[in-house]
């Protein structure tokens, strides 16, 4: 039997743990809902939020969460000219094309980023390491729980954004019929760059997070979290937002309570075990539409 607190732990963990994974899939299903792209470099973009966080901490002990408003910052121009210069001119044509333009961009941006900072393993050190909060009969570390409250807070301004704004109504409306959208004379490129870009942007912000949380970090980092964010994307539905959210969670979860119960070497296999059984049981998803 196992007591109430360690599940607890195990949940708690899960909840850190899927923070990373949400804000990833979340960009990437943005990035799908609007332009209806498959880019497989996603994954890349994490990779460089967070070099750009480590490189500014190293160069200027500044807290890691501050920087991560740079690092978004750094990752919207970086998508916005990714988007200029690579998907545009495929926009519309066959998805192999997205396919292997995203498979290239993965081996520019990891041979370049070995490049400029070395293919070593590398790590920093979060100034709240080591501090811990009690909550309840458990001992929370504190870097975890800004983990959480940065990610719920940057899912509310991206919430609000797209509900609240003017420009995030024309997004949704681009992603709900692009030629509607382009009738009622909404600039649908204007709207491509600017997912792409807050895509990138949210990429960047969980690899701030995967960095801070202590995590290592090297130029060949992005593939396995890009694989389980479209892992995600797939089971919460492809480009709903919410299921995004969730699907991050249940793998969140997933993965520490099978690291826990069966051993480390089926953390990343249970992810996609729950995947099977969901798309055997609804092939749409979680949240996903039924087509008629």
């Amino acid at each position: 039997m196992y007591d109430t607190g360690t599940l607890l732990q195990i949940i708690f963990w899960g909840l850190y743990a899927g923070c990373i994974y949400i804000l990833l899939a979340t960009g990437l299903n943005l990035i799908f809902g609007v332009m209806k792209i498959v880019n497989f470099a996603h994954g890349e973009f994490l990779m460089i939020g967070a070099y750009i966080t480590a490189t500014i901490f190293f160069l200027t002990g500044f807290n890691p969460y501050a920087i991560i408003l740079v690092s978004m910052l750094a990752l919207v121009g970086i998508g916005a000219v990714v988007e200029r210069l690579c998907f545009r001119p495929i926009l519309g044509t066959s998805k192999l094309n997205e396919i292997f333009l995203s498979i290239g961009l993965i081996y520019i941006f990891t041979n370049s980023a070995a490049m400029i900072w070395g293919d070593e393993w590398q790590s920093i050190k979060s100034p709240y390491a080591g501090i811990s909060v009690p909550i309840g009969s458990l001992n929370v570390p504190l870097d975890y729980i800004i983990i959480i409250i940065t990610t719920s807070a940057i899912l509310l301004g991206l919430y609000i954004f797209l509900r609240k704004t003017k420009t995030g109504r024309e997004m949704r409306a681009t992603s709900q019929n692009r030629k509607g959208a382009m009738l009622v004379g909404i600039n649908v490129e204007r709207m491509d760059i600017l997912s792409f870009g807050i895509g990138c942007a949210l990429a960047a912000a969980a690899g701030t997070l995967w960095v801070v949380s202590g995590q290592v970090f090297n130029p060949y980092m992005g593939s396995i979290p890009a694989v389980k964010a479209f892992a995600i994307i797939i089971l919460g539905g492809l480009g709903s937002i919410p299921g995004a959210i969730i699907g991050g969670l249940i793998y969140g979860i997933a993965e520490n309570g099978a690291a826990y119960f069966l051993g480390g070497v089926w953390k990343d296999a249970i992810s996609f075990i729950i995947l099977i059984v969901v798309l055997v049981i609804r092939p749409t998803g979680l949240f996903g539409e039924e087509s008629e």
